[in-house]
């Protein structure tokens, strides 16, 4: 899974870096003839510091988003049962076919129904798959709408220039390390400080840091990428 959130942080760091450049700077550049109401451009700050963050995996590394995440797991657990059925089914329809004895009318037969309970599984995995990916990206975007003043106000405390998103590893990212400048520990931490996030689940327990897992498609269920 793959949040999108590309616009959305961007609009978080062009904002944090207006909000420091009026902390920081005592004047601005003069705005052009009939921009009078548009802000300031930011001033140059040389000791802006360049950092680090996996977006995605901060989201679902918080309190909230293990929570969120785990009953999105549960909701669809009669999904998983229902698909790995049909392939239980399946197996046996081959196994059917090529035991001792079956005449080839009867494979054939046999084979026009594996075809087509195959092709029922296909689609309803398909299906499963694209409705979970579709929430739990829902519940990425809400948490990360939640996340931006958490990040904004860790990027003017500690004087970042520019922030990363590493949620994209190399090659398909363009980032090959970041270790040193990774602050997405430090970002989970603070959002977990808040309240909101920091409730327990109803009726339930904490639960251990996860990654967020694909719906089960009855064969191999898909994962995203970590670091």
């Amino acid at each position: 899974m793959k949040l999108k959130f590309i616009g959305t942080l961007a609009a978080v760091l062009l904002a944090s870096a207006f909000a420091f450049s009026q902390a920081n700077s005592s004047a601005a550049l003069p705005s052009a003839p009939g921009a009078a109401n548009d802000p300031p451009a930011p001033a140059f700050n040389p000791n802006a510091r360049i950092a680090a963050i996996n977006v995605e995996a901060a989201i679902f590394a918080t309190t909230e988003g293990q929570r969120d995440i785990e009953a999105l797991q549960k909701k669809f657990e009669p999904k998983r049962s229902e698909l790995n059925n049909q392939k239980v089914a399946l197996d046996a329809l081959k196994k059917q076919q090529t035991a001792t004895g079956v005449t080839d009318d009867k494979k054939g037969q046999l084979q026009r129904e594996i075809d087509q309970k195959q092709k029922q599984l296909e689609r309803d995995a398909q299906d499963a798959q694209e409705d979970f990916n579709a929430q739990q990206q829902e519940i990425g975007q809400r948490i990360f709408q939640k996340m931006q003043p958490v990040l904004v106000k860790y990027i003017q405390a500690n004087n970042l220039g520019i922030v990363i998103d590493t949620s994209t590893p190399w090659p398909n990212g363009p980032v090959l390390y970041s270790a040193p400048l990774d602050i997405t520990k430090a970002i989970v931490e603070a959002y977990n400080t808040q309240p909101a996030s920091a409730a327990p689940a109803p009726g339930g327990s904490a639960t251990k840091p996860a990654a967020p897992r694909s719906a089960p498609t009855g064969t191999k269920p898909a994962t995203p990428a970590t670091k």
